[in-house]
């Protein structure tokens, strides 16, 4: 088990890390601008559920291999750069459509979640982090260390929860008042276009 003091000084940390702008929340923030508040929700959702896959890999050691391997990192980086050069060009095209006066058909609270996990699980620095980050809290005498890893995943979850939540009810709430404006709802796509494009450069440029 994990002692109270341990517990608590991780989730501080977690919550801090959360809110460090990072390719997630501006994930978050976009989606919930681009849909509303309850898809922004569905998206943190997905994320979150991928970081239950994160820390799985973790506990049983799977993610040394993103660690060990520039083959299996590379490969996962470029699905998940193609990822989002796939949502740049449907943003950008929502963009369009919304100037031509048409609105683009709404995201299924499936499809949104979904795309929180692709975004996360596609992301191979994330369990590269939890590789280096989880261990330092855990310890042998403690007990097994891979139940430790889980508890540690959770806290994390918890706290990415909170955050990315807060992220996707503020976000949400503006892009809904600019929804109402064709104008703006052409540059909210754009804006998202260029955003998603941004963050596919980064992944492709990121290193182990």
């Amino acid at each position: 088990m994990l002692p109270p003091e341990v517990a608590l000084s991780f989730f501080g940390i977690a919550v801090l890390l959360s809110l460090s702008p990072g390719p997630d929340n501006l994930f978050v923030l976009m989606q919930s601008a681009m849909w509303g508040r309850s898809a922004g929700l569905w998206v943190v959702l997905g994320l979150c559920t991928g970081l239950i896959g994160h820390t799985l890999a973790v506990a049983v050691g799977l993610a040394a291999i993103f660690s060990a391997s520039a083959a299996a990192f590379t490969a996962v980086k470029l699905i998940g750069a193609a990822y989002l050069v796939y949502l740049a060009w449907g943003a950008l095209r929502a963009g369009a459509s919304a100037q031509s006066g048409a609105r683009p058909p709404r995201q299924t609270a499936g499809q949104l979640y979904r795309r929180g996990i692709i975004m996360n699980l596609t992301n191979p620095k994330v369990s590269i982090f939890f590789l280096a980050f989880l261990p330092q809290f855990a310890s042998p005498a403690r007990g097994p260390i891979g139940l430790q890893m889980l508890l540690l995943g959770g806290l994390f979850i918890v706290a990415t929860l909170l955050v990315f939540g807060a992220v996707a009810l503020f976000s949400g709430a503006i892009g809904e008042r600019l929804q109402k404006s064709t104008r703006a709802q052409v540059w909210l796509n754009r804006c998202a276009g260029v955003v998603f494009l941004g963050l596919a450069a980064r992944l492709l440029v990121s290193q182990r």
